[in-house]
């Protein structure tokens, strides 16, 4: 006899804040659907954003690699050879060649814009954005209904299995879960009719359902959400933006809650349709995000791809009743972790090229050793950049800045494209929640703690090949692929 394979249902907003959410209690924003969610469930408190930006961190996410190895080391955009590696093997890779129904609906950004290679491309895909046909490049997803890159969240479109473009009229957050109900429903097919149970018989499906919003353009929410906190008063921070950016900063924060608060409602219908179905208890259900938004903070009125706290941390909830412990969890958790992870709660092999952790033991509630900090980085994404370190023989990759996360501290190393100096920032999240008196460093350090989370951060360097230079007596010039 066989024994029973869960499902598994894997949804992930874009640019959504772990500070967002109300049971947090940090932003005052009301979420009630997903404070029920993780009450019956698992919250991880400390989960991270290894690279705060769309498609390196999807691809991190979906491969457990690190993005010198996933091939994405800055969005997939014109003018960079960014993209998913061809011989990467994602969680839709590895359930589908266990027997898994696989489906992926949204946003994609993982794939080369189609103007790359064809100016007027037949599917009609403009500036970012790509069709991404049947076959390899889909990395084991059979179902599709997706996009590479657009943020027209009333107007979205989408592709299934040939070029011709779906335009919908309706808040891609709702359009997109109706559609992966009728996925979860079995009703994705030809005959429209469900089997019951998920559909398809006793086939487990896994969806990975990836909502646009709250990212940018804000405004962009239904008139009801966005009027409901037209008037609210904001709980603003010490670390917020002052001056005359200051009231624009309140009205995008104002739309981001409204875009929270509408993805709440539509991840109400979701689970709602899992006890419809009666498969509540049988499917593995994980909502998160792939990174922040700063909204103001740090004197920034719309940012991620930064080190601080509003854009490295992420939601992470996850239910699996009766196999996921209830509560909260502190343990440090990488978003190269949760592909391992997964697959490891579901007693699936994880691929050899896999370098995140598996941390399925924080999931059932046993013991094990936590990791003593999370990697986090940027790699340079501009042009002219990338043209320039091109035509001179150096490495990109050498550049940016990298850190670590520990339970306390943040420590970041940060070098400019083609300066010979880095400057280095300490944080004591604990003392300094807002991160608004970092120590600053103009040399390596010689001792004490900064010493330690140096050889950490350089520890995690050597361990993944970072071609990144701490001491600026090494020749950073020389650094090539």
């Amino acid at each position: 006899m066989k024994a029973h394979k869960p499902n598994l249902l894997f949804v992930f907003a874009d640019q959504w804040r772990k500070q967002a959410v109300g049971l947090f209690g940090e932003n005052k924003v009301a979420t009630p659907v997903i404070d029920r969610f993780a009450a019956d469930g698992l919250t991880l408190t400390h989960a991270i954003s290894c690279f705060p930006l769309c498609s390196p961190n999807r691809a991190i996410m979906l491969t457990g690699c690190y993005p010198l190895t996933t091939g994405v080391t800055t969005n997939c955009k014109p003018g960079m050879p960014s993209k998913l590696n061809d011989d990467a093997v994602t969680i839709g890779t590895v359930l589908k060649g266990k027997g898994y129904r696989t489906g992926y609906i949204g946003k994609w950004h993982l794939d080369l814009p189609e103007i790359c290679a064809d100016p007027e491309p037949a599917s009609g895909a403009v500036h970012w954005d790509a069709y991404i046909p049947p076959g390899p490049r889909r990395f084991g997803f059979d179902y599709w209904y997706a996009y590479n890159a657009n943020d027209r969240h009333m107007a979205p479109h989408y592709w299934k299995d040939t070029p011709e473009k779906i335009q919908v009229n309706e808040w891609s957050t709702k359009h997109e879960t109706d559609v992966a109900i009728d996925f979860i429903r079995g009703r994705e097919g030809s005959d429209g009719v469900s089997e019951g149970g998920g559909g398809r018989g006793d086939q487990p499906f896994a969806l990975l359902l990836s909502w646009n919003p709250p990212h940018q353009p804000f405004q962009q929410v239904p008139a009801a959400f966005r009027e409901r906190y037209a008037g609210e008063p904001l709980d603003l921070k010490p670390n917020h933006l002052e001056g005359e950016g200051m009231r624009m900063a309140e009205q995008h924060l104002r739309d981001y809650y409204a875009a929270v608060t509408a993805t709440d409602e539509q991840f109400g219908r979701l689970l709602e349709t899992l006890e419809q179905e009666g498969i509540a208890d049988d499917t593995l259900v994980v909502l998160t995000s792939d990174h922040g938004e700063l909204m103001g903070s740090h004197n920034w009125l719309e940012h991620k791809n930064i080190w601080y706290e509003e854009s490295i941390r992420v939601p992470f909830f996850i239910r699996w009743p009766n196999k996921v412990k209830k509560g909260t969890d502190d343990a440090l958790f990488n978003s190269v972790d949760i592909m391992p992870s997964l697959l490891g709660l579901l007693g699936l092999p994880i691929p050899e090229q896999v370098e995140g952790s598996d941390l399925s033991f924080v999931f059932r509630g046993e013991e094990g050793e936590s990791p003593h900090s999370a990697f986090i980085c940027h790699y340079p994404g501009g042009v002219g950049e990338y043209e320039q370190a091109r035509l001179r023989g150096q490495d990109i990759h050498a550049y940016g800045w990298r850190g670590i996360r520990t339970p306390r501290y943040t420590y970041v190393v940060q070098r400019a494209y083609g300066s010979p100096t880095a400057d280095r920032r300490l944080y004591d999240n604990e003392r300094d929640p807002f991160q608004l008196t970092p120590t600053v460093l103009a040399e390596p350090p010689a001792n004490g703690l900064e010493q330690e989370l140096e050889r950490e951060l350089q520890s995690w360097l050597e361990r993944i090949g970072d071609p990144f230079v701490l001491d600026e007596a090494g020749k950073l010039g020389d650094a090539s692929s």
